[in-house]
């Protein structure tokens, strides 16, 4: 008989402790799934062993018996580890940690393997089968064919170089791989890769956006070969996630690609884990638990003395301060490797255009360099951070909004649809015929989105193919991906686009960028506004010029002069840094500090105002005088409503260093909440979120 200590799946904060069972399976050991009766029912849930004992310190009145173990499912003790870290660090419920680690989905009732990316292994073995047709290039192509392969740039030498002594002394270190758009930042990553694989260690390469997802897996798969590679990502259907969790664990794989979840992969002697883009927002999770993926990354690399590389054209604030502290080791690749130039980027004042009379999307030069372009038979890509058609519906009489009635904010008008949709919560609502408040007919659409951008396109450029990649168009599983093969292979001209068109994508014939409003991200109610400015511009501009030719980038702004948008003209990220960063140390802001939100909701306005109060008075018990100084205290949200509860926050602001401390702050007032189960609120923290709406 074996006594087991395990977390049990129960959705319930109450229940979030160790119970103990007895065992009668001998074989069970840390890490197993297991089934056990919890509750007063004696229903049957998961549980996950942490611990297993042979004896029991003290006896147990009637202690209940596993029901049985699944022999499948096993974590290693670094995932419960890291678990256990997750819980401390972001205040989380231990088996929201632990299912970070856990296959999504069931077995094949059938015993079939489901396999993603099936198509793209088709297409590549294809290829394979027909180059084993095809003569022997002649010698002197055959080594061009070779050194396209095998040849580095001095600096993507000189990178793998730097990785080298690590990898082989088996010794863990962290990187900040800072390359220009287009270095070749993807090549050092592969190098790197391989020299895990032959060392007989694995390797983790993540991604920011799963849209990317393919491109890379595209690489991987011709380089290393689709049955070394796993991918795992949320759009996966959940029999494909569990199948390609199971090849890992089973050894099956070296390699995953994934997005944000992918660093949880189940893989043991972790030799080098990669974020690409290591300054995306999506690296940081907005549901419970709510990590930073660079935190697990560097808690499961040091665990087996492997290295963390974090690249990036842009690092973030807080990675380039840390690299600057000694805590990253810096390695530079200034060059784009085709040796083109950076593109040259423009500004257009759009106050001036407004003064000469253009109300167009378009400035003139814009209009004049996308003609231009495409008359000389290179591609377009237009980028707005803004989806639909028009921002918001305001009654000109009376200056009614339409506002979500769950949320409270602007409803963003989608004209293909022919719906106001709430870019918050999804709720969609009719677009009313009359204002709602004072019966008027004038009701108009105000601002633009992409939706907008495409028709205003399609207009003066009416011979052009036209793409858009937003949430809107790649809703359905597969749909990104065909948007972005059309253009690669020239059967789009212009692709209009949000966000996802600036991150990471790789197209040779793109001549001309435009963003139609660098403002749209400046003007964000957020500490970080300037940082992703320039991040978004540098990102975007760096799909240009990627071929042979210098591209060239025009920029639409109200706000020529701000240093964000400067610097981005210029490639200039030291320059933005030493701005940004004297900033953030006169106003406190990170790395200087760790901000701390508390969200308090209920379904009743009354509730969740009597439990900010309640929450902020334990706080500042907990806290003490001093350091309650640091605390916003309770308000109204900016998004005041969401999904049905009304909500409040507070902002804790912790000085460098004393984060341990605050945090066991507020894990004190957790859990004076829960112990009064008549409290009809309730608490969720989110350390150093990217959004404070």
């Amino acid at each position: 008989m074996k006594y087991i200590d395990v977390i049990v799946d129960n959705k319930s904060s109450y229940t979030d402790s160790f119970f103990t069972y007895a065992c009668s399976f001998d074989e069970v050991q840390e890490g197993q799934k297991v089934f056990v009766p919890f509750g007063k029912g004696d229903k049957v849930r998961e549980a996950y062993v942490f611990r297993v004992r042979d004896t029991l310190e003290k006896e147990l009145k009637q202690l209940k018996c596993v029901e049985a173990v699944a022999p499948d499912v096993c974590l290693t003790k670094e995932m419960l580890d890291t678990a256990l870290f997750m819980t401390r660090r972001y205040l989380c419920k231990t088996i929201d940690a632990v299912k970070c680690f856990t296959p999504a989905g069931s077995p094949s009732k059938r015993g079939s393997k489901r396999i993603p990316y099936r198509e793209l292994q088709s297409e590549l073995g294809a290829q394979a089968e027909q180059e084993k047709g095809k003569p022997e290039p002649a010698a002197e192509k055959k080594e061009q064919a070779v050194n396209r392969i095998k040849c580095l740039t001095e600096e993507q030498t000189a990178a793998v170089a730097e990785f080298q002594p690590y990898l082989e002394q088996k010794k863990h270190g962290l990187f900040l791989l800072h390359g220009v758009t287009g270095s070749g930042k993807t090549e050092v990553y592969m190098r790197v890769i391989e020299e895990c694989i032959l060392r007989g260690r694995t390797a983790i390469m993540l991604v920011p956006e799963i849209s990317l997802t393919k491109q890379i897996v595209e690489r991987f798969f011709s380089r290393f070969g689709a049955e070394n590679v796993a991918v795992l990502h949320s759009r996966l259907g959940l029999g494909e996630r569990y199948d390609e969790w199971m090849r890992i664990r089973r050894g099956e794989v070296k390699i995953v690609i994934g997005a944000r979840s992918a660093v949880f992969a189940p893989l043991t002697d972790i030799g080098a884990v990669i974020l690409d883009e290591e300054h995306e927002s999506s690296y940081k999770s907005d549901m419970s638990p709510k990590y930073d993926t660079m935190e697990i990354a560097i808690k499961r690399s040091k665990a087996y003395d492997g290295i963390l590389i974090a690249g990036s054209a842009t690092p973030s604030v807080s990675t380039y301060f840390r690299m600057e502290e000694g805590i990253y080791h810096i390695i530079n690749m200034k060059e784009r490797y085709n040796k083109v130039e950076l593109p040259l980027v423009e500004t257009v004042d759009m106050r001036s255009e407004l003064v000469a009379g253009n109300r167009s999307i378009f400035s003139e030069a814009l209009y004049r360099e996308a003609g231009a372009c495409l008359e000389a038979g290179k591609q377009v890509i237009l980028f707005l951070n803004r989806r639909g058609y028009s921002t918001f519906l305001s009654c000109r009489e009376c200056g009614y909004v339409m506002r979500c009635p769950e949320c409270g904010i602007a409803m963003v008008y989608h004209k293909q649809e022919n719906t106001a949709f709430c870019h918050y919560c999804g709720r969609k609502e009719p677009i009313p015929k009359t204002c709602p408040e004072c019966g008027s007919k004038y009701i108009k659409y105000f601002g633009t989105g992409t939706e907008k951008l495409e028709e205003e396109t399609a207009r003066l450029f009416p011979t052009a193919k036209i793409a858009r990649l937003d949430l809107d168009t790649v809703r359905h599983k597969g749909s990104a991906d065909r948007i972005i093969n059309a253009f690669q292979k020239g059967k789009t001209d212009i692709l209009i686009g949000t966000q996802l068109v600036a991150k990471g994508l790789d197209f040779e014939n793109v001549g001309l960028v435009g963003i139609i409003s660098a403002d749209v991200s400046l003007n964000i109610p957020d500490f970080r506004s300037s940082e992703k400015t320039f991040q978004l511009i540098t990102q975007a501009a760096g799909r240009a010029g990627r071929g042979r030719e210098r591209g060239r980038v025009i920029v639409q702004t109200y706000s020529p002069e701000h240093y964000a948008v400067r610097a981005a003209v210029f490639h200039n990220y030291e320059q933005f840094y030493r701005t940004e960063i004297k900033l953030r140390k006169m106003l406190g802001y990170p790395p200087y500090a760790d901000l701390i939100q508390l969200m308090i909701s209920a379904e009743a306005e009354e509730d969740a105002l009597n439990g900010a109060a309640l929450a902020e008075l334990l706080l500042k018990q907990a806290l003490g005088e001093d350091a309650s100084r640091n605390l916003i205290g309770a308000r109204p949200a900016p998004i005041g409503r969401a999904l049905g509860r009304f909500r409040y926050q507070m902002i804790l602001k912790c000085p460098k260093g004393q984060r341990p401390a605050y945090s066991r702050c507020i894990a004190v007032v957790q859990q004076k909440i829960l112990e009064n189960r008549k409290n009809k609120f309730s608490l969720h923290v989110d350390i150093n979120p990217y959004s404070f709406m």
